[in-house]
């Protein structure tokens, strides 16, 4: 049975109020779901809270799936959108412009010059909410600028004005490891 049959079927379970349906594509689906969430949070434990917030939604409205497009591709679009409603009401949207220069990178992982993805992740993690969310949605999930703009009630200029800084903040901060790495091989 292909992956895509197999949650046909783990779907039809949860439609019929099958508990351990649900359990079922919870435990299928938390991996994947919870490295989407992890690109919107602090850390883990917020991206637990929006994983499982994203889930009940997921379970409150089965019946909103209409079997267009890829179930799996349904519930990540899922995820997202409660990553930003969370982002949302938790702040407004805000700029900054000074990090100081005393901005750590911990627990940053080399391995013979070459940048691990938590390196990456751990980066995207430490930037601050505003500059990740409008960073994921754009350079990850493909959202235009406008719908960025629209989805976190904001105009499309500061959503680019957001990721234009958010990137720079990331060629920073990866140039700074760079040379520590450079520094610690000489060293």
């Amino acid at each position: 049975m292909s992956t895509d049959n197999y949650l046909r079927f783990i779907w039809e379970g949860c439609l019929r109020n099958e508990r351990k349906y649900q359990e079922l594509l919870y435990k299928v689906l938390s991996p994947k779901m919870m490295a989407v969430c992890m690109r919107y949070a602090k850390d883990k434990d917020e991206a637990q809270d929006i994983m499982q917030e994203g889930f009940i939604k997921i379970f409150k409205n089965l019946g909103n799936y209409r079997n267009e497009g890829s179930l799996e591709g349904w519930i990540r679009h899922i995820m997202v959108n409660t990553a930003i409603t969370r982002y949302r009401k938790a702040k407004s949207m805000v700029l900054v412009d000074d990090f100081g220069e005393n901005d750590t990178l911990s627990g940053s992982a080399y391995n013979n010059n070459t940048l691990e993805t938590a390196d990456l992740m751990n980066l995207i993690q430490q930037l601050p909410d505003s500059y990740r969310s409008v960073f994921n949605m754009y350079a990850i999930e493909g959202y235009s600028h406008q719908e960025i703009g629209n989805s976190l009630g904001i105009s499309e200029l500061l959503s680019r004005t957001t990721l234009c800084r958010a990137r720079g903040i990331l060629k920073t901060r990866l140039s700074k490891l760079q040379v520590r790495e450079q520094h610690c091989l000489a060293g």
